[in-house]
């Protein structure tokens, strides 16, 4: 069976809202590249809206300069891993070295930061990447329904994870805007990315949280349910965030995946490899964080001694 050609049509629009005297957030559609951003900046004296406008140009900036050499390469590494998840990532995090460099070289732009959310669209294994930094969402619908499709970087996230049965009154006395994670807080950053199978029809919403933290997700789901083109949903995404108070600027994208003829099946270039090496002697489950791994790389083998210290699990294989 054949699998038609997409394209994809994205629109994007900000607005001020009716409680903020001006607007930090920013969109980017780049449909000539498959790549589409909001970010949602923060920071005194309009810095907030300098570093969202430095994160989506820089994600552009570097996703741009990088198309000779993502063609060059197979849509997936030897690991099993989407290069262009890898390549969506290292844009988000040079977006992140330049908002820092700014803010720490430039008194005036001291403090800034931004959330970010992106999109980045491979034709050839026809995988939509989403990386996101913060609570900027990305939602999915497909066939009538809605999806979230990232998990926020918050406080109260991470009191869902960790704490679940702590007290609703204990919750409620939270701040809901705080993040947890930010371009700009620091050089080191980890960026949240997932993949996914994009079909004809879909239609995904990038937005900052002046929509998602005030409109029900049923009235985002019924607008984005109508036939009408991606500008006119966000025109109408933004009247609800204002019609509830519009207490936050509001950053919203919509794209839509159109069928356009027919091609072949992806070809060898977009399998996944086949990752076993034949050592049965491996552990078969090993927990270690990024800085432990660090050490693996840069030091060999870890001896049992090293194991012990760093406490790390293993679970070898039976026998």
């Amino acid at each position: 069976m054949t699998q038609g050609q997409m394209t994809l049509v994205a629109a994007g629009q900000t607005d001020v809202g009716r409680r903020r005297s001006h607007n930090e957030d920013q969109f980017l559609v780049r449909e000539d590249l498959g790549l589409f951003a909001v970010a949602d900046g923060a920071g005194g004296h309009k810095a907030g809206e300098v570093a969202a406008k430095l994160a989506c140009t820089s994600i552009a900036n570097y996703v741009g300069a990088t198309v000779r050499k993502a063609w060059d390469r197979p849509d997936f590494d030897r690991f099993g891993l989407p290069n262009d998840a890898r390549r969506l990532v290292a844009a988000v995090q040079k977006a992140n070295k330049d908002v820092v460099e700014i803010s720490r070289t430039h008194g005036k732009y001291q403090g800034m930061g931004t959330t970010v959310v992106a999109g980045l669209y491979s034709p050839r294994s026809h995988l939509l990447h989403i990386a996101h930094v913060g609570d900027s969402r990305a939602y999915r619908l497909r066939r009538g329904a809605l999806e979230q499709l990232t998990q926020d970087h918050s406080l109260l996230q991470d009191v869902l994870e960790t704490q679940p049965d702590l007290d609703d009154q204990v919750i409620a006395r939270f701040p809901r805007s705080v993040v947890t994670r930010a371009l700009g807080m620091d050089q080191q950053l980890r960026v949240s990315v997932t993949s996914h199978r994009a079909l004809p029809g879909d239609r995904y919403l990038l937005c900052s949280d002046g929509l998602c933290g005030y409109v029900e997700p049923t009235e985002i789901e019924a607008t984005l349910r109508l036939e009408e083109s991606p500008a006119d949903v966000n025109q109408l995404l933004i009247d609800l965030a204002n019609a509830v108070g519009g207490r936050d600027n509001i950053g919203v994208l919509t794209c839509d995946f159109e069928a356009q003829g027919e091609v072949k099946r992806p070809g060898p270039q977009t399998t996944i490899p086949d990752l076993d090496d034949g050592d049965d002697d491996a552990p078969e489950l090993m927990i270690l964080g990024i800085e432990d791994a660090a050490l693996v790389v840069t030091g060999g083998q870890l001896q049992d001694d090293l194991m012990e210290q760093l406490g790390l699990l293993l679970k070898k294989p039976p026998k």
